[in-house]
């Protein structure tokens, strides 16, 4: 028999769970330092996000898929780089020299000044030998809970594992266009500026991942 009971609108069917590049405000659900694979002591800094509620229309993922009594999501959701590249100790061709817990650090002093939480980074001196203890603290007692801004999310392309074109998310530099998140002077995206195409490989050029140590990291 049919069932007319349970029909699903295109805004069901149609809008992806995940947040893709672009414009969007958002809330940080959580924050977490992830290792960079290609240099010792290199991090990228995740941030996950979350978009605006979409209404009892939209069905987003589960909060936690192992314990499903927790619901879902109200918004699109997403894991994003707080920078394109990762952060780490080093030095740039004009022989500056770049300490990552100093720039992380940075990112952080921005981060809080933009949630208007500026006052428990204040509070963590002198608390932390190490910045992963930093991170993991803020991730702990997420003083960001809840606290909408905008951001500007731009993205790489890869091909996922059932074929579709999918995104690395990283927040652009800081520039004179904009911020890449704050309640204000937030740069607009734009697909030239923000969105790294996916290289199209020759047959003779698969299994070369000689170009993946540079993706993620620059001084």
């Amino acid at each position: 028999m049919i069932s007319t009971k349970d029909i699903k609108g295109n805004s069901e069917g149609g809008l992806p769970k995940n947040l893709q590049p672009g414009n969007h405000t958002c809330t940080v659900n959580g924050i977490k330092l992830e290792e960079f694979k290609f240099k010792e002591g290199a991090f990228h800094i995740i941030l996950n996000l979350e978009g605006p509620n979409l209404g009892s229309n939209f069905e987003g993922f589960f909060i936690d898929k192992n314990n499903e009594s927790k619901g879902k999501h109200k918004g699109q959701v997403g894991d994003v780089k707080a920078s394109e590249w990762a952060y780490a100790d080093g030095q740039t061709k004009s022989g500056i020299v770049v300490k990552r817990d100093d720039e992380i650090l940075k990112l952080l002093k921005n981060f809080c000044n933009a949630l208007d939480i500026n006052e428990w980074l204040v509070d963590q001196d002198g608390k932390h030998a190490t910045i992963e203890s930093l991170i993991s603290a803020l991730n702990k007692e997420k003083p960001f809970k809840g606290v909408a801004i905008d951001f500007c999310i731009g993205g790489k392309e890869y091909t996922n594992k059932n074929g579709y074109t999918a995104y690395d998310m990283f927040l652009p530099k800081y520039s004179k266009a904009g911020a890449p998140f704050g309640k204000t002077k937030v740069v607009t995206f734009s697909e030239a500026d923000h969105i790294r195409r996916k290289k199209v490989e020759s047959v003779s050029e698969f299994g070369n991942d000689s170009s993946s140590a540079n993706g993620d990291f620059e001084l």
